[in-house]
């Protein structure tokens, strides 16, 4: 059995050129097939500089040393709901990069640069997917502009968060990331799971659509575990992938179609339900609430308000929260998408966003926070 291995790809093409698979039985309902450069590419042509590696490993500790308590700020996870302008994502990074560095002492502020968007039914699906909004879907120039994003936050000296919602994305993009979201939809994925468990940055596992824990906890103590699944590497070959486990996975509470979770007693519930499931360490602690979605009914208002009784319950040192999320962008409320040229500059063409004034405002009250916070431990 030991001397046993799998086919040689290359020498079955060798012996069955052409008729090695079968047209009448595969692509039935396939359009095109095309082709996308590797990964490696990609890095090749933006790649990652000294300072951005430098700021991405010194980002990721951070965020494990606020998750397990050596490092008493508060995680800010606050962006565009989604990317779809790469001008406006520079202008808005801009503006957070100044806010980050005044309030550094207090808070550990990372962008949210999201470009892969789940849909219930169907939508414009994300940067990557759709870069023009325009229905041409050129998947490779999307690719090429989430990276170039990347890299110019990370120039501005910030720290940067996506979802991750495609099993391949990865390979082309978590060389930028500081911190990863699971979304609702795929708390119960074993692929996106897999997936976290071999991610170089802390996860979040958002609770399901129907507010369960249990599946986000389930998800924690999964992802803790060493995987093996297919995959591709840097050079997009196919690869049987083993991973060693992620041990900084987390829950985020994002609210539900039955209403908040954000409140006091949802909190402590959540960790409640950490303590009597099999996840352990880090998922214990504390979560991240996410004061968009669930929790504030897709209203940047309500959404504002959201974070405005979060800081004001850290500032009385309630336990458990050692981050906050917030859908932000330079124009409140959101539009429909399309072209660009046809678009209000600035404003989401995804979930409402709260505005880069009000925004400016919150992160300050939060900061006052941890500073109120801090002298109830003196």
């Amino acid at each position: 059995m030991a001397g046993l291995r799998g086919p040689d790809s290359a020498e079955d093409e060798r012996r069955f050129g052409d008729a090695a698979v079968l047209p009448e039985t595969v692509d039935i309902n396939i359009r095109q097939l095309d082709p996308i450069p590797a990964p490696r590419a990609f890095l090749r042509e933006l790649p990652l500089t000294d300072d951005a590696r430098d700021l991405v490993l010194r980002s990721r500790q951070e965020i494990r040393d606020i998750m397990h308590g050596r490092d008493d700020r508060l995680l800010v996870l606050v962006g565009p709901c989604s990317i779809h302008d790469p001008k406006a994502a520079h202008e808005y990074a801009t503006k957070l990069a100044a806010v980050n560095r005044e309030l550094n002492d207090r808070l550990l502020i990372v962008m949210r640069v999201y470009f892969e968007k789940p849909r219930t039914t169907i939508g414009w699906k994300g940067l990557i997917n759709d870069p023009d909004l325009d229905g041409r879907f050129n998947i490779r120039k999307g690719m090429w502009l989430a990276r170039k994003v990347l890299t110019d936050v990370l120039g501005l000296g910030l720290p940067a968060a996506t979802e991750w919602l495609d099993p391949i994305t990865p390979q082309y993009l978590c060389d930028l990331i500081s911190w990863g979201a699971i979304g609702a939809r795929n708390t119960e994925s074993q692929v996106h799971r897999e997936l976290a468990s071999g991610l170089s940055m802390p996860v979040g596992f958002k609770n399901s659509t129907d507010g369960s824990i249990k599946a986000a906890a389930d998800s924690c103590y999964t992802a803790g575990f060493e995987h093996h699944f297919l995959s591709i590497n840097l050079d997009g070959r196919v690869i049987s992938a083993e991973t060693k486990g992620n041990p900084d996975c987390h829950v985020v509470l994002r609210g539900s179609s039955h209403g908040p979770n954000y409140d006091p007693e949802s909190v402590a519930a959540a960790l409640e339900a950490l303590k009597a499931s099999k996840a352990t360490g880090v998922s214990e602690a504390g979560v991240v609430i996410d004061a968009a979605h669930g929790n504030c009914g897709k209203n940047e208002v309500r959404e504002a308000e959201v974070v405005e009784n979060i800081a004001g319950r850290i500032a009385q040192g309630e336990p458990g929260i050692f981050g906050v999320m917030m859908e932000s962008f330079l124009k409140g409320g959101h539009q429909k998408p399309a072209p660009l040229d046809q678009l209000v500059y600035g404003q989401s063409v995804t979930d409402a966003c709260v505005p880069w004034d009000r925004t400016d405002q919150l992160l300050h009250t939060l900061a006052d926070a941890v500073t109120a916070r801090r002298s109830l431990n003196q």
